[in-house]
């Protein structure tokens, strides 16, 4: 076993961690691109770039990388209604559920580190808003005014972490990510962290992460002196 460092509370993103919702990013992005010329794609190496980003970090890199001839603004406007009709669909990943559940029970803090708006957020926690309701606390990323910089930045994680009642330090947060930007939030902010990639995300992105699992189901909460699973 790895010797990993004894943790107190967990901090959870949310897109491609908790929920399937990158997939439909990708599909929006496309969607909106397409318009601009067909050969105009949104794929995985573009994708591993914006992952975690709030979303006028995003749109920029989308700009800049396909010169578009719009705003931030101008193209969140236009991604607006592809999300409203894609992100209600939303389903909890593997493992998701259990380990919310399981942490939740033996009374470990948990929050929510999200880099999604509070409108975002609501749309893609249509279908599984109980789950969330486990948090402690959520931080809304593109909403917050606290959080000052998106991630790489790793303002997200020290909100989050403050805002629980005994603010603990952050050695004793860890961190759950998807995304190369959000793990380096984590470590910027002090924190282990676990990602569960994509399996598409090249090898390389993942190397700062504190372990990488293929999916939640794998966590195994004792590494990191949290109470075992019951199952």
């Amino acid at each position: 076993m790895e010797n990993y460092k004894n943790v107190t509370h967990c901090l959870f993103d949310m897109d491609g961690l908790l929920l399937d919702t990158e997939d439909r990013y990708t599909m929006a992005f496309n969607e909106v691109l397409s318009k601009y010329g067909s050969d105009k794609i949104f794929g995985w190496n573009e994708k591993s770039s914006v992952m975690g980003l709030q979303w006028r970090q995003s749109c920029q890199f989308i700009i800049d990388k396909y010169s578009l001839p719009l705003t931030p603004e101008e193209l969140a406007d236009q991604l607006t209604p592809v999300y409203e009709k894609l992100f209600p669909q939303s389903q909890l990943l593997p493992g998701a559920e259990r380990l919310l559940r399981h942490l939740y029970k033996h009374k470990i803090p948990i929050a929510l580190a999200t880099s999604s708006s509070a409108a975002s957020y609501e749309l893609k926690t249509k279908q599984v808003k109980p789950i969330f309701e486990l948090f402690h606390h959520q931080v809304l990323g593109g909403s917050d005014p606290d959080v000052k910089n998106g991630k790489p930045a790793p303002d997200i994680f020290l909100v989050a972490a403050s805002r629980f009642s005994d603010n603990p330090e952050p050695s004793k947060c860890l961190v759950f990510e998807d995304a190369p930007n959000g793990v380096q939030a984590a470590v910027s902010a002090g924190m282990q962290v676990v990602m569960v990639p994509d399996s598409n995300l090249p090898k390389d992105l993942t190397k700062k992460a504190t372990k990488v699992i293929g999916t939640l189901l794998e966590f195994k909460p004792e590494e990191f002196g949290l109470p075992p699973f019951d199952d």
